[in-house]
């Protein structure tokens, strides 16, 4: 089955996935090396496969991510992760899983690089994407 997103679907899972590492990234720039965090995060997305893959691997331009704080990533980001859910859900069943496994994968990634087990800041972020993440499956469609 071919799976035909449109720029702006692209750019929202780009969006949500890049902006999950990044969140993560600047919620645990306090207990530890934002750029490992970072950089391990988006090696494990680089390296996703099937539609998933092939959007993350496309040239990322217009994703916003910058922000003067977290609240300010957060507030893209975590809506993003729910819609590229939603929309994967609805064209490509098959690939909302394998972009949410993506994205716990990244973060597992990214968290690893710290060591001992992960600050409450950077465990409550990570609960936060997730529950973005799961929030399409609790959100009941509206008809009209």
């Amino acid at each position: 089955m071919s799976v035909n997103l449109s720029t702006q679907d692209k750019l929202t899972l780009r969006t949500a996935a890049y902006g999950a590492v990044t969140l993560l990234s600047a919620a645990g720039a306090a207990g530890g090396s934002p750029h490992k965090i970072a950089t391990e995060g988006s090696i494990a997305l680089a390296s996703a496969t099937g539609l998933v893959g092939h959007v993350l691997a496309e040239k990322s331009t217009g994703i916003d991510l910058g922000g003067r704080s977290v609240a300010e990533i957060a507030d893209r980001v975590l809506p993003a992760l729910t819609e590229a859910m939603r929309l994967l859900a609805e064209q490509a069943p098959a690939e909302a899983d394998n972009f949410r496994r993506t994205v716990v994968v990244a973060l597992d990634a990214a968290v690893r690089t710290r060591q001992g087990a992960p600050g409450p800041t950077v465990a409550d972020m990570t609960n936060k994407i997730v529950a973005a993440l799961d929030a399409a499956e609790a959100t009941p469609e509206v008809t009209t």
